[in-house]
């Protein structure tokens, strides 16, 4: 792990709060649980007059005022047991009530309160009060859902550290496809999840991959395309006009004749949004079986390469990731090389190249 001074910060107005006055904990309305327990507090007697998102932001700092917002509309947050409106006016001593939505836990995930804890190795790079940093090996599927239940990485997660059950999404910041390999982070308390939410929000989160990729691209470019999912076959992601922004750089790094390989920075991280943006331009990813080409269709040269031709998967590696730490408030990095399967395909293409 490296360390540096920190080159940004999330904004310090954001979640800072004062102590408010005879503050106390309340009897949760009857909300079903989703995500955690649902977090009560009293408003103060100094809060009457003030709008609820206001008093809310500071009253749950660990939440950004965006999600509280969200929430509120959403009717996650109560005010008295009744669904609340951002911009009523608070009158002191009501009893406000947050239950984390389903959402948190990602689409299509179960509820993490029925997820079970399961034993399996876990790739660890770095831990230490605030984060894991993991490094994905591929066929790890990050969160449960119909097929997975017992087997995925938060699964693991649950297992290995039983309190990240009262973490969003156990903390998980940011997503891998099942067979993407490479680093991820983990935040072990609500605090650091939100920090680093807020960077990825802020695109100061660093991330670079390596992937491999049909034909001969130009040397670098950026593809700046918005995406959603395919208006046809909704398991498959599409670059959409009117979806959301969803930009991609990228840089060759070593060319092999009819592939190539590139490093890519995300300032946006969107559902496949490396292998839907590079399928865009002209150069899938070699072995993607949802937007690449297949085997059988492989320009002559590279058909001949059995580890090619064998390559089970997207050749997708998450090398690099870069950011502010919750708690030193420094910069750190943390880089994984990839696995043997991707280093003896690079291997088989240079072999092939002399």
């Amino acid at each position: 792990m490296n360390s540096s001074e920190p080159d940004s910060h999330c904004d310090p107005a954001i979640g800072a709060s004062r102590e408010p006055e005879a503050t106390k904990s309340c009897a949760a309305s009857d909300v079903d649980r989703i995500a955690c327990a649902p977090e009560s507090v009293t408003v103060a007697v100094h809060e009457a007059g003030e709008r609820l998102d206001a008093v809310a932001a500071r009253h749950f700092p660990r939440h950004s005022r965006a999600r509280l917002k969200a929430w509120i509309e959403a009717g996650h947050l109560t005010v008295d047991g009744a669904t609340g409106r951002g911009k009523q006016r608070l009158a002191g001593g009501e009893c406000l009530s947050l239950t984390l939505p389903e959402s948190a836990l990602g689409e299509g995930s179960l509820r993490l309160e029925d997820a079970v804890a399961t034993a399996m190795p876990l790739p660890i790079v770095h831990e230490d009060d605030a984060i894991l940093v993991l490094d994905k090996p591929a066929g790890l599927v990050m969160h449960p859902a119909a097929g997975h239940r017992d087997d995925t990485l938060v699964n693991g997660l649950l297992h290995y550290l039983p309190s990240l059950r009262e973490v969003p999404r156990a903390g998980v910041v940011h997503r891998l496809d099942r067979d993407t390999t490479g680093l991820c982070v983990v935040a072990k308390t609500l605090e650091a999840q939100t920090h680093l939410v807020r960077q990825l929000q802020a695109r100061s989160m660093g991330r670079r991959y390596l992937a491999l990729v049909l034909g001969d691209p130009q040397i670098s470019g950026t593809v700046d395309a918005p995406m959603a999912r395919h208006p046809r076959d909704r398991k498959r992601m599409a670059v959409v006009s009117g979806g959301k922004a969803a930009v991609t750089h990228y840089e060759v790094m070593t060319r092999y004749g009819d592939c190539a390989l590139l490093e890519c920075k995300l300032d946006t991280g969107r559902t496949h949004q490396i292998r839907v943006h590079m399928q865009h331009i002209g150069h899938p990813l070699i072995g993607d079986p949802v937007y690449g080409r297949r085997a059988g269709n492989l320009p002559t040269r590279l058909s001949r390469i059995a580890a090619l031709r064998r390559f089970p998967r997207q050749a997708l590696h998450a090398r690099e990731l870069t950011l502010v730490h919750p708690d030193a408030e420094q910069v750190v990095s943390f880089t994984a090389s990839p696995p043997e399967d991707f280093r003896a395909l690079l291997a088989a293409l240079d072999a092939a190249s002399d």
